[in-house]
């Protein structure tokens, strides 16, 4: 068997007293689409960020393409996995181009600029999130879905193997969340990428995965695997604490909650 992009072996997270994942396997395969679902305080992010290497677990390991995560390199790290973390926060003003270039950074010499491939590829990355000629607008004056689809561009033109999203979907109007959600799709598909994405809309999130890790409330053991199997009405009920019915409209999938 091939390495996983990504593999979680007995993984453990505590914050303080609490413990919100204890002994979690996952492995995580090029073509994959995972939701991660769960309540807040669940430790979505906190796994995300143990996940991408910037927060240590309490117990287990996690292998980057079959590798111990701490023996790469932040810079060899960074072309195989990137994250884009809840919140993003700008300090000063910018061009839109210039925080996309961001993601370029792992590929660039110490003392380099950007190269023509790199303005193509960061060009492409705001195309995608349906930002075109956007290049030269300050950061600092884009509304709150237009500054987390800079973001997302950001993550795209870094072209990691695997993209972690944290909740990237916020602030995206439905046109703008559905077509992120393909165009990841497409990655994961057509160029053997991987997505792990945080999620709370069930219907977009069994629509898009192809396989869910579901975080429960206390007291309830975590669930991963085929994203049909996970989803089901008594795992989101007992996950959330509150009843949830899934049901079928016109052959999709659909899920209400009470």
């Amino acid at each position: 068997m091939s390495a996983a992009l990504l593999q979680a072996i007995g993984l453990t997270l505590r914050a303080g007293a609490r413990t919100l994942a204890e002994r979690l396997d996952l492995r995580i395969e090029p073509g994959q689409c995972w939701a991660l679902l769960g309540p807040n305080g669940s430790g979505k992010s906190t796994l995300l960020h143990t996940l991408a290497g910037l927060r240590p677990a309490q117990g287990g390991q996690v292998l980057l393409e079959g590798m111990p995560l701490e023996a790469w390199s932040p810079l060899e790290a960074a072309r195989r996995r990137g994250l884009l973390p809840q919140q993003l926060h700008d300090a000063f003003s910018s061009p839109v181009l210039e925080v996309v270039f961001t993601g370029r950074h792992p590929y660039l010499p110490r003392w380099g600029w950007e190269s023509e491939d790199d303005h193509r590829i960061a060009r492409a990355a705001l195309a995608a999130v349906d930002l075109d000629g956007f290049e030269a607008r300050d950061v600092r004056a884009l509304s709150g879905g237009e500054r987390q689809r800079v973001g997302i561009a950001a993550l795209l033109a870094q072209a990691p193997r695997l993209l972690m999203l944290d909740e990237a979907l916020a602030h995206l109007d439905l046109p703008h969340q559905v077509g992120l959600l393909e165009h990841l799709r497409a990655l994961a598909q057509r160029e053997g990428h991987a997505v792990l994405l945080s999620i709370h809309d069930f219907n977009l999130a069994h629509r898009f995965a192809t396989h869910a890790l579901l975080l429960g409330r206390a007291g309830v053991p975590a669930q991963a695997g085929p994203a049909d199997a996970v989803m089901s009405a008594e795992g989101l009920s007992n996950a959330f604490g509150h009843r949830v019915h899934r049901g079928e409209v016109q052959g999709r999938t659909v899920f209400v909650a009470d």
